[in-house]
């Protein structure tokens, strides 16, 4: 109940314009097999989560998939206030100091120690249906990584639109918990659209995603002929929070 009051309130307050949508960066960390992650972990949950924390970035999501994929990946989710916070926060980080000393260990690992391979940076901007990221029920151990694909900008459109008009209330109906919603500005796939979702575990997961495609209201708007062909491709991965993720 009281998810859907919550839900509830963002939507309302974005459709009075009360709302400025948060910009999501959200990083990929592509590790070296065989390689230790320590270093890593700890310059996240040393370093730098407590820096942004300092500036007021908080509930940093930090993520590890579920199952034996490889190459292994670590997902990390810092939501911003708006592109000027971003810049601001990027800019200070260079001249703190406590934060330049916590991150001497990872700067400093030799290259044939470093466990990171590459890392990829998407920018996002929120919907305008949830402005703000919403933090998960306290629990949530399964989170379900989506990314919509169009075939181009007009269907990209249309599909956001699906979202805030329609489709948003029936993922709060069902039980398909948002964390966040956001359009892709910069990075890779691109037009597409990415979103978190929170489930206490699997079983949580399919049986809320069993009740979506039979639900009058999507079925209503599945057929509309205005969102025919909006989504080419869809890409799916399942996360568990790491011990230090702040979501």
């Amino acid at each position: 109940m009281i998810k859907k009051i919550t839900i509830g309130i963002v939507l309302l307050l974005g459709t009075l314009g009360f709302s400025q949508t948060e910009v999501y960066e959200f990083r990929e960390y592509e590790l070296k097999f065989g390689k230790s992650a320590t270093v890593l972990h700890d310059y996240f949950e040393k370093a730098l989560i407590p820096a942004l924390n300092k500036r007021g970035i908080n509930n940093v999501g930090a993520f590890e998939e579920i199952g034996d994929a490889l190459p292994k990946k670590i997902y990390l989710l810092i939501a911003y206030n708006d592109m000027d916070a971003y810049q601001k926060v990027l800019s200070n980080l260079k001249e703190d100091q406590v934060f330049l000393k916590a991150s001497e260990a990872y700067d400093k690992t030799a290259q044939e120690d470093f466990p990171v391979e590459r890392y990829v940076t998407s920018l996002f901007t929120a919907f305008e249906g949830i402005p703000k990221l919403i933090r998960p029920a306290e629990g949530s151990m399964v989170f379900e990584l989506r990314t919509y694909e169009a075939y181009n900008e007009d269907a990209f459109q249309r599909k956001v639109k699906m979202f805030n008009e329609s489709e948003l209330a029936i993922f709060d109906e069902v039980g398909l918990h948002s964390v966040f919603f956001g359009e892709k500005i910069a990075g890779p796939q691109m037009p597409c659209l990415t979103y978190l979702l929170a489930f206490k575990d699997m079983t949580e997961r399919d049986a809320n995603w069993s009740k979506f495609g039979p639900n009058p209201e999507w079925q209503r708007i599945s057929k509309l002929p205005e969102y025919a062909n909006t989504v080419s491709n869809i890409y799916r991965v399942f996360l568990r929070p790491l011990p230090y993720s702040q979501l």
